[in-house]
């Protein structure tokens, strides 16, 4: 039996230090100084572009010129345009149902109509260009070279020639009714020589080339796509706007906000935005250049109160 005896006093010491070193194990981790550096607070993604509702015509599209200036609003207001083209009256429709931010078209009474209705407001000019009759090569109405439509079309009902319309009540479908009206004339089903086939105006041009007949397009739409069209010759309109002597063909286009009083689900703000970039010098003059080098003259001439200020 060993000799050795512990101390009492020596025990007690023993205790309350391993009593401390337990209470330090336990103890939770003091919260770091304010002072010690903190990480960076993770910085909210960017947001994505804004969205623009615009329903326009399908000339603004079958001539490319939606394509080569809406990148420069897209990228100026961090935004999406979805383009719906169709007729200037299914355009004016999806204004009127609250379908559309903003609407581009070419028909003045109809544009003046949805304003008074409430549907858009503050209705700007943007551009202008003209229609033309264009018809088959052949011309077996003996038209090409009349100055105006008013004397051209009761020569193509007379010989009973092929005359196809859009009949998609577009501004240009609306355009051509007056101008039968004008000349004293209302087609009707029974008219068989007249072919209505509720298409865009590419189409309907493609169609009278393939069927010989005649029709009404805007130029711009005409210069875009008669390398497709080896059978059609413009009939009644010249070969610019400046030889154009029927002053009922001047073809002027309009951008009009949709009324968020009405539609409030509308983005007016960017709606609005839109209507004050395409009006501007600096976009009116992207519009005035567009066509010129590929079919040297413009297929849309600049309107706008900014445009028309500057270039007096």
């Amino acid at each position: 039996m060993s000799a050795y005896k512990r101390k009492p006093g020596i025990v007690l010491v023993s205790l309350v230090c391993l009593a401390l070193v337990v209470t330090a194990c336990s103890t939770p981790t003091a919260t770091p100084a304010a002072t010690e550096a903190q990480p960076a607070p993770t910085q909210p993604a960017a947001s994505g572009p804004q969205t623009l509702r615009l329903a326009t015509t399908t000339s603004t599209a079958d001539t490319g010129l939606l394509d080569a200036i809406l990148p420069d609003f897209e990228s100026r207001y961090n935004a999406q345009v979805d383009v719906v083209a169709v007729g200037t009256g299914q355009a004016l429709e999806l204004g009127a149902n609250g379908d559309a931010d903003v609407v581009l078209v070419h028909a003045r009474s109809r544009e003046e109509a949805f304003v008074d209705a409430g549907d858009g407001i503050n209705r700007l000019d943007v551009m202008y260009n003209d229609f033309v009759l264009v018809g088959p090569s052949t011309d077996p109405a003996g038209v090409k070279g009349l100055p105006t439509t008013k004397e051209a079309l009761p020569l193509i009902a007379a010989a009973k020639a092929l005359f196809v319309s859009r009949g998609d009540d577009s501004g240009t479908h609306t355009k051509e009714k007056s101008l039968w009206a004008a000349a004293g004339i209302t087609p009707t089903a029974e008219s068989t020589w007249h072919n209505s086939i509720g298409q865009g105006m590419g189409e309907t041009l493609l169609f009278a080339n393939e069927a010989q007949g005649y029709t009404l397009t805007d130029r711009g739409t005409w210069l875009a796509q008669q390398a497709n069209l080896p059978n059609l010759a413009v009939m009644v309109g010249g070969s610019t706007i400046a030889e154009n002597q029927d002053k009922a063909l001047l073809n002027p286009y309009g951008v009009i906000p949709v009324n968020p009083a009405k539609h409030p689900t509308v983005n007016f703000e960017l709606a609005t935005q839109f209507s004050e970039w395409i009006t501007s010098v600096e976009t009116q003059t992207m519009i005035r250049d567009f066509g010129q080098a590929k079919f040297g003259q413009s297929l849309f001439n600049p309107s706008s109160e900014a445009w028309l200020a500057a270039n007096p």
